[in-house]
């Protein structure tokens, strides 16, 4: 058997560590917003050659407290891929904002450049690009349009920890980058947390107001808040495994050269290009008989997922927003995209097993 990803062989490296740095943390007491925070906030800002860095409890409050901190006038345009996870565009949703859908490039699965300009209106405030899978939108001709027309650009880069775009590092590019740490992520915690970098000392100090009741002090609230702080814990795992992302991404990208370099043309492959650094937190393929294919590998004790089964402008919970628009080029990515074992768990000899099965399909 093949799994998938195993986060408990992924954290295995870690144990002893996690042990000991555990027993420090329950003895101490401090159960939020204490120094394991403070201290993976520093770290994670300099490792991302950022200024500054706010913890807060998952990506999707990442992103929606980076728009909350942008004060936007009610019932702005963001514009986003049609394509992504339904956490971005739940994301504008819920701090008030209309997404404004764009379609992906059928090659990197990022939003097409070449699309954005005619999304955009005199309500538009912002662009939200999503560098998914572990790979950097082409961001020279986003940020020349930004400028044009005076928008600001929020990263997702719940997927990108460690990618880079022409040697610059994602969630560099934006006014502000939301970051996951969910467990399978590249650096993933051992529950759910998330980060806001920022190069602008006012907009982190408003983070952490937001964050935390609107309060910098206690019981003293300046702004109608909310309550998503990055755990003190889940800080201390992620400041234990943040020196050994570098080595992940690495591992991962070791992996995804095997099959780039072996796998036949049968499958569509993910484009590979010097300008960008990719870091295959998802490893996909595509099919026209996603499937069959599926199937085959499950039988063969091979684990794949797909990322994501449904587009969403078809899911049940965007009906009334979205349902009546039509994404073709989403619509196809949905229908044949496949998921390979691509993970810190994994080893040489189980990808060449993989690859040797999907060869033979």
């Amino acid at each position: 058997m093949i799994p998938y990803d195993c986060l408990s062989k992924v954290n295995e490296p870690y144990t002893l560590l996690f042990e000991k740095r555990f027993r420090e943390f329950l003895d101490k007491g401090w159960y939020i917003l204490g120094d394991q925070v403070k201290k993976f906030q520093e770290d994670f800002a300099t490792y991302n050659q950022m200024n500054y860095c706010v913890g807060v409890a998952n990506g999707l409050d990442a992103l929606i407290l980076a728009i909350w901190a942008l004060h936007l006038p009610k019932g702005s345009e963001i514009i986003v891929p049609s394509n992504t996870y339904i956490a971005s565009i739940i994301s504008i949703i819920h701090a008030g904002h209309k997404p404004v859908l764009v379609e992906p490039d059928i090659a990197t699965y990022n939003i097409d450049p070449t699309k954005i300009e005619a999304a955009i209106t005199a309500k538009t405030k912002a662009i939200m690009v999503v560098h998914l899978y572990g790979k950097c939108c082409e961001m020279d001709p986003i940020l020349e349009i930004a400028d044009k027309y005076g928008l600001q650009i929020i990263e997702d880069c719940a997927q990108s920890h460690g990618a880079k775009y022409k040697g610059r590092m994602a969630g560099t590019f934006g006014i502000m980058s939301g970051f996951s740490f969910y467990p399978s992520k590249n650096l993933g915690a051992l529950g759910d947390g998330g980060a806001v970098l920022t190069n602008s000392p006012e907009l982190c100090e408003d983070l952490k107001m937001i964050r935390n009741y609107g309060s910098h002090g206690k019981y003293y609230n300046e702004v109608v808040g909310y309550n998503s702080r990055l755990d003190e814990i889940q800080a201390m795992f992620l400041e234990i495994k943040l020196p050994y992302l570098d080595n992940v991404n690495n591992h991962k990208r070791k992996l995804a050269s095997m099959y780039l370099e072996q796998l036949k043309e049968d499958f569509i492959l993910p484009v590979v290009h010097p300008d960008y650094h990719d870091v295959y937190h998802i490893f996909n393929i595509r099919h026209p008989k996603r499937a069959e294919l599926k199937e085959y590998l499950q039988k063969l004790g091979i684990g794949t997922e797909i990322h994501y089964p449904v587009p969403p402008n078809k899911q049940k919970a965007m009906a009334q927003l979205l349902g009546h628009l039509h994404f073709p080029i989403a619509e196809t990515i949905h229908e044949t995209t496949l998921s390979l074992p691509c993970s810190a768990c994994h080893t040489d000899l189980a990808i060449q097993q993989v690859i040797d099965a999907l060869n033979a399909f």
